[in-house]
């Protein structure tokens, strides 16, 4: 992770942006209708069944695990594979495979199989996590439900509930996107609030009495609760018929209790990451 390469990259990526601009407008009216219009909801299928393949990279900018003070450049693979039949899309992309479906023209329900990441003691540069352990990647199950206002999708809730063997996650949000387009280009913005049970509160920023010995951090166990509230914006482009740029940010405020955790050494995660994908 080289802070000059990101930088380089940026600014690739904005004069690509600007020399795009003139033609965007005849690009898009050969763009089919996404399943719902929503940037942060990948659609490479330009509105046709069958299959679709899209392949890219990107570039994030992002704390080095939750709660960290420090920050690096994580180069990320983009794309992935889809299957489309009518109001329905099977995919699958990087560790996760899924399926979401459009309702009624309001709502949209999915469902998803992945990884949750885990954490390592090398994750801090500064030898903050040293005498913690390791955590283990493990399996989790994703149901999601959004509701729009409208068949337009200007406004929508969110409801996400994610099941690992380390616990519970619950997700709940509302959002809005910007400009008229409807295949799936543009930009968006959620805000979201984030809870979770002691199980998985205590797998990030607890420390039980054996990592305590280890590490020199004080014992620390926490409730379940409120985690954080967190705004998340997405953008969405086409370059041309094949190229497609995107930007995702994300800034996630803990909650108290989070912050009194020895782990926490920030009381925000924030994430940019900006990338392409080309579809076959």
């Amino acid at each position: 992770m080289k802070k000059f390469a990101g930088l380089m990259i940026t600014a690739s990526l904005l004069a690509t942006s600007g020399l795009a601009m003139t033609s965007q407008t005849a690009f898009a009216q050969e763009q089919g209708t996404a399943l719902v219009p929503l940037p942060s909801v990948g659609d490479f299928t330009q509105g046709e069944d069958g299959w679709a393949f899209a392949l890219g990279m990107g570039i994030e900018y992002e704390s080095a695990y939750e709660g960290s003070d420090e920050f690096g450049w994580e180069v990320e693979p983009a794309g992935g594979v889809q299957w489309r039949k009518g109001n329905n899309i099977f995919y699958w992309a990087g560790e996760a495979i899924g399926w979401r479906g459009l309702r009624s023209d309001i709502w949209l329900l999915e469902a998803t199989i992945g990884f949750e990441e885990g954490r390592v003691e090398d994750d801090s540069d500064k030898g903050y996590l040293n005498g913690l352990g390791d955590i283990d990647e493990s399996y989790e199950f994703v149901l999601q439900a959004r509701r729009a206002f409208g068949a337009d999708w200007r406004y929508w809730l969110d409801g996400r509930i994610v099941n690992s063997d380390e616990g519970n996650v619950g997700i709940f949000g509302i959002g809005t996107r910007f400009g008229t387009q409807l295949d799936g280009t543009g930009g968006e913005l959620s805000a979201v609030v984030v809870y979770h049970d002691s199980d998985v509160a205590n797998r990030d920023f607890g420390v039980n009495a054996a990592q305590a010995a280890a590490s020199g951090l004080n014992e620390t166990y926490l409730d379940g609760g409120i985690r954080s509230v967190a705004l998340h914006y997405n953008y969405r482009k086409y370059l041309n018929n094949n190229w497609q740029l995107y930007v995702e940010a994300l800034y996630e405020r803990f909650s108290s209790d989070i912050e009194k955790s020895p782990i926490a050494r920030n009381n925000y995660e924030a994430e940019l990451g900006v990338g392409f994908v080309y579809i076959f």
